[in-house]
Parts: C-alpha cells; sequence; structure tokens
C-alpha cells in the first residue's frame, strides 16, 4: 500500500510498468519450445495446464506486443504516456532478462529488468524510474529456477477446485494467438470483487508461455487492461536488444526496493502493532476508524510506516472488494509539492484533496485538521467520496 499513499502521475507510470512487469515475469517462469499455428487438441483445464508447464524450455524469445490500457480516461492525467494510454511495441527475452519497448505518438516507453533491478523510462516526461526487486535467481535461460519441479495434474486440479470456491472458472478454450496453439481460460468473481469483472489468460499450448492477458469491469466485456502478443519466435536474443541507455538529461527517480519493506533495520517493525487501541496510542494524531464503511465492517487496524514516520492502515471488507484507508500526520509529507496535486480536485465536508477515478475503483485523498486521509477501494466515486465523509465524520 506505500506506493498509494503517495500516488503521483510519474508513480502512476511506474506502477502501471511494474503491472506489465509481473505479466512479463510470468513468459519468463513458464518458456519452452514453440508450437505450431493450428489450435490444441480439448483437454481438461488441468491437463492443458500441467503439459504446458511441463514442455522444455528455449533459449529465448522475440515478440510483437499490444498493450492495452482504458484504466484511466483521457484527459484525468496531463501527460499521454504509453504506460497510461496503451500502446504497440516489442519485447526481448533471455536469460532471466528482458527488454519491453512501448511505442506511442506521445513518445516511448521502455522497461528493462534483470539481476534483481528493473529501470522504466518514459519518453513523454524524460523520467527513469529505477528499483530493486526480487532477483530470479539461477536456473534456465529464462533465469527460472530448474530445481521447482512442476506439479502434477491432481496438484493442479486441488488448487483450481479451492480457487472455483471464489471464481467460475471456465475450461481450456483451445484456439490460436500469434501463429500459435493457444488454450484460454476465463475467471469471474463469484463476490467481494468490488468493480473487478473478468479476467482472462491464454497460453502457448506447446509450452505454458502467456499470449494474452486481460481484466475487464464488471458489466462489461471490453478490457480495461490487457497484453497481447501479436507476433513471437523462440531462438537466441543478441544481448544488445535486452539494454537501453535512457539520454544523458533524463530526471532519475528512485522508487527503493520493491522486494522488501522500505525501513532501514533500525525502523520498528510496524506491522507487529495491530488493534484498534494499539494503533491509536501509537500515531502522533486522532485515529478515525468507524465500526462500518457503506455497509463493510472493518476488519483490520494496523500501524505502517510512512518514511520515518508512523501512519495507520485501516481495512474493511474482505477480498478484493475491500476498502483501504491510510491517516498520516499531513506534516509526514514534507513541506514539498504535495505528489497527488496533479489528479483532480474534490472537497469533502470542507476537506480538501485529490481523487483518481478508474474503471477499476478509486483513489482519493484529502487533508483535515493536520491528519491527511487516503482511501482506495473498487468502488465508484460517490462511493468512495461517501466512505471518506463516514471517516471523517
Amino acid at each position: 500500500m506505500n506506493i498509494l499513499r503517495t500516488t503521483s502521475t510519474r508513480r502512476l507510470i511506474a506502477g502501471c510498468a511494474l503491472s506489465v512487469t509481473l505479466v512479463v515475469g510470468g513468459v519468463a517462469a513458464a518458456m519452452a519450445a514453440s508450437g505450431g499455428g493450428t489450435a490444441p487438441p480439448a483437454k481438461p483445464l488441468a491437463s492443458a495446464i500441467h503439459d504446458s508447464l511441463a514442455a522444455p524450455k528455449p533459449t529465448g524469445i522475440t515478440a510483437r506486443v499490444h498493450f492495452t490500457n482504458n484504466l484511466i480516461s483521457g484527459g484525468a492525467l496531463p501527460i499521454g504516456s504509453p504506460l497510461l494510454t496503451g500502446a504497440s511495441g516489442r519485447l526481448w527475452l533471455s536469460g532471466g532478462r528482458f527488454r519491453l519497448e512501448l511505442q506511442s505518438d506521445a513518445g516511448d516507453a521502455q522497461i528493462t529488468a534483470g539481476d534483481g533491478h528493473i529501470s522504466v523510462y518514459d519518453a513523454s516526461s524524460n523520467t527513469v524510474y529505477t528499483a530493486q526487486v526480487a532477483d530470479t535467481g539461477t536456473g534456465d535461460a529464462t533465469g527460472a529456477d530448474s530445481s521447482h519441479a512442476v506439479p502434477s495434474t491432481d496438484e493442479i486440479s486441488s488448487a483450481l477446485t479451492k480457487l472455483a470456491q471464489q471464481a467460475t472458472l471456465s475450461g481450456a478454450d483451445p484456439t490460436t494467438q500469434a501463429g500459435e496453439p493457444e488454450y484460454k481460460v476465463s475467471i469471474t468473481p463469484k463476490h467481494d470483487a468490488g468493480l473487478l469483472g473478468q479476467a482472462e489468460i491464454g497460453w502457448d499450448a506447446a509450452n505454458g508461455i502467456p499470449l494474452h492477458v486481460s481484466i475487464a469491469a464488471a458489466g462489461s466485456s471490453a478490457p480495461v487492461l490487457a497484453l497481447d502478443v501479436t507476433d513471437i519466435s523462440f531462438g537466441s536474443v543478441d544481448p544488445a536488444a535486452l539494454a537501453v541507455t535512457p539520454p544523458a538529461g533524463a530526471k532519475v527517480v528512485d522508487l527503493g526496493s520493491l522486494a522488501q519493506g522500505s525501513g532501514t533495520g533500525s525502523t520498528p517493525n510496524h506491522s507487529e502493532v495491530q488493534g484498534l487501541s494499539a494503533v491509536s496510542a501509537a500515531v502522533p494524531f486522532t485515529l478515525a476508524a468507524p465500526d462500518k464503511l457503506v455497509g463493510l465492517p472493518r476488519t483490520d487496524v494496523r500501524l505502517i510506516s510512512d518514511g520515518d514516520h508512523a501512519a495507520a492502515l485501516v481495512t474493511y471488507g474482505q477480498g478484493l472488494g475491500a476498502i483501504a484507508v491510510i491517516e498520516r500526520a499531513s506534516s509526514a509529507q514534507g513541506t514539498g509539492d504535495n505528489p497527488l496535486a496533479s489528479l483532480p480536485a474534490v472537497s469533502i465536508d470542507g476537506a480538501t484533496g485529490h481523487e483518481l477515478p478508474t474503471a477499476l475503483g478509486t483513489l482519493v485523498s484529502v487533508e483535515r485538521g493536520g491528519v491527511s486521509y487516503t482511501l482506495v477501494g473498487s468502488m465508484p466515486p460517490n462511493a468512495a467520496e461517501a466512505a471518506l465523509r463516514t471517516v471523517l465524520a
């Protein structure tokens, strides 16, 4: 939740980049040899997953991709980065390293990762974002740890049965994409999903490589976020294709470590302080934590770190439809510019702040009485504002 507490336009770009990175990381973990161009035979879902994961692995991947991003409506933000608007591009992956290049009229974006480091260059703002991430470790040519055995069909079936308690799963639909045989499955949450509708993933039937990943909002079939492979080939990748050097004058933003907590060895373990009374006593402001928000019961209160300052995280409800409220002393932000200042302005019961409505949820942050309140939930803006009014009451 730390990145949500300090969400700015720049960090939204970095967040979208990291979302794309998670998809690419899934590609790296499942790489294998290429298949043909006809639909694969029909199989039970567990068998289709097992057989794809168990295939041998290639030396590398070169692909063309299309990234769809309809999360934020046009005009809500003052810039047009391809990471926020969507774009087509190219992908290279080999030896646990990858590079993703997205191209648009507003400028290109480059994402490179490997050896526990990720770098995102956004040409629209001439900014480089860097971060430390969990290293893929040593393993096969893709960076996956070959010591991890592929789960058996029975183990996969058991996991799917548990997942079916929370979501409706389709079967493995045999089809094709990018000239490859593909199995595609859709996942629809049964409850507590907020604005999230159907998720869909398609993978190469011969090797398990994701060829399509998409998320739609509830009540809509059009994807909000999607990454599609449109052309793909397997084999050695030129090391030069995996590196990119941003312009010398680019601004550098260090996001720190995304693999571990942001605190140092001397920082208290805030996650151990839980409960309304304990957290209320630990923060330098009056904690607002009503029993319910928009009908959802309070489920957790815990102390979290806001850099060198203590803040409170109060959650309501369960699952994807939960609401999170982060409270901190306004002075913890320092005297610089408000990182949310580029978002649309909002006023709630005399408290001023900013709001970011998206197709999958809303972030709204206001300040009053020396305290900053940031609410994040998979709900429309009017519901988020009503919930925050209850917090401020």
